[in-house]
């Protein structure tokens, strides 16, 4: 059974705006949302799928990565006792949680960037 979504205890400039500056201090490093959205998207992966699945990462930042999602309770790293043994990564209540963040992120992206095509006749 897993244990109750305890809130994170996270540094905040400004009082009106301390949700936000939490919010970016748990997603806004580069590849944190593309990982949270893999694993929202597939479930758990084990490292070499995940590393797949979030296409132009190196092992290097996906380990730092998942480590620094891990100290932040988004990911739960678990040893899958098999022969060999594998490490798999889940999210865990408070990662879950973020679906609607990370879905609307998506969408924003989805309706105001511009698509390569569309820049490069815009510049020529």
């Amino acid at each position: 059974m897993s244990e109750p979504a305890r809130p994170l205890e996270l540094w905040c400039a400004g009082e009106e705006w301390c949700s936000i500056t939490a919010t970016a201090r748990l997603v806004g490093k580069k590849w944190h949302p593309v990982i949270v959205h893999r694993l929202l998207e597939n479930g758990p992966l084990g490292f070499n799928a995940l590393k797949e699945e979030v296409d132009g990462i190196s092992s290097k930042v996906l380990s730092d990565s998942l480590e620094d999602l891990e100290e932040k309770r988004l990911v739960n790293r678990e040893i899958v006792n098999e022969k060999p043994v594998r490490v798999e990564y889940s999210l865990t209540q408070i990662g879950e949680s973020l679906q609607p963040v990370i879905t609307a992120m998506r969408d924003w992206g989805t309706e105001y960037l511009t698509p390569a095509e569309d820049r490069d006749s815009a510049i020529a």
